[in-house]
Order: structure tokens, then C-alpha cells, then sequence
């Protein structure tokens, strides 16, 4: 039987799958600069590393260790680096919203934008340098929960904690959204 903490590395080991996947889409238009997830992670990280830290090796359900381990492996996940490389660039990104607020449980206003269908559904979220909150001025129209879209606008460092959710190690000021065609 696997135990919580062995069934989160697994999720999140499984989330970074994206880092092998080619390149998505067609080139970006000369105002947008088409990014790969991979790009938002500092290549100094080692995420792998955290897992050095926790010895989930003999632990079982229930075990307030695995508990603890559980709660240190979130907390190390919520403030994975970013790449400050990317702060004032603007970018097209492919991804996944993961709904956060409604107007009229019919008009998108808030979200975070994640590399992988069930992000943040599932714990643990990605890593923060891996989910870019968006708040927009203007609700979306027609969007679902789980929509694959291709983001366009500038991208900043800023950390936002979305509880339950995840934290977000970046932002994006969203200029235009289109479904996601490859």
C-alpha cells in the first residue's frame, strides 16, 4: 500500500513529465516570444533534491511523520525558484486553467494557468515556478475548468498563494487567450 507521501512524490514526480515533451504549436508572432514550461525553472534546481531531505522510505498512512514529511515537501514545492530571466518578457504559453474565481458562474475572472491537465486539482500542486496566476480586468467568456489555452502577455515574478490550489511563482497581465491548437 502506498502511503500519502509516496503517492505525492509520485504525483509530482509524474507532474514534470512535461520537461521530455517537444515543443507545442506553431512560431509565436513577433510580439510574443513562445516559452516551454521548462523555461520557468531555474536550471540550478534540483527538485529531486527535496526528496533527499525526507526519509518517506518506512513510513505508513496515518504515521504523524509522513504527515510532517507531507507538510515539508509542500512548503519547499511552494517556494521553488523562479527564473528572474523571464520578469517584463512577453510571452505565448501553452497550458491548463485551473479555475479560481466566477462572475455568475459564467465569466472567468481569476485563474492559474498550469502545464498539465488536473494540476492543482490534485495535491500536491505543481511546483510554484510551475503555476502563473492570472487575474483579469475583463471576465472570460466560454472558458471551462481544465481548458487547454494559449496564454499571451507579460509575464513577472510574483509569488500569490492560492491555498489548496498552490502558490504561483509568476503573473502574467493577460492580453489575449486562444484555444490551444498544436
Amino acid at each position: 500500500m502506498m502511503t500519502d507521501i509516496k503517492c505525492a512524490a509520485f504525483i509530482a514526480v509524474c507532474g514534470l513529465f512535461w520537461l521530455f515533451l517537444p515543443a507545442a504549436g506553431t512560431a509565436a508572432s513577433a510580439a510574443y516570444r513562445e516559452v516551454r514550461w521548462e523555461e520557468l525553472v531555474p536550471q540550478s534546481w534540483h527538485p529531486e533534491k527535496i526528496f533527499d531531505k525526507l526519509d518517506i522510505d518506512n513510513l505508513s498512512d496515518g504515521d504523524p511523520r509522513a504527515e510532517k514529511a507531507l507538510e515539508t515537501f509542500m512548503a519547499e514545492w511552494a517556494k521553488a525558484p523562479v527564473n528572474e530571466g523571464m520578469n517584463g518578457q512577453r510571452i505565448k504559453i501553452p497550458g491548463f486553467i485551473a479555475p479560481l474565481d466566477w462572475e455568475n458562474d459564467e465569466e472567468l475572472k481569476e485563474f492559474l494557468l498550469v502545464p498539465y491537465f488536473g494540476a492543482c486539482i490534485h495535491v500536491p500542486p505543481p511546483p510554484a515556478n510551475q503555476i502563473i496566476y492570472v487575474k483579469l480586468e475583463k471576465p472570460l467568456k466560454g472558458i471551462r475548468s481544465m481548458d487547454a489555452i494559449w496564454a499571451y502577455g507579460t509575464i513577472t515574478v510574483e509569488r500569490t498563494d492560492s491555498g489548496s490550489m498552490g502558490a504561483s511563482g509568476y503573473r502574467v497581465q493577460l492580453d489575449k487567450v486562444e484555444p490551444y491548437k498544436q
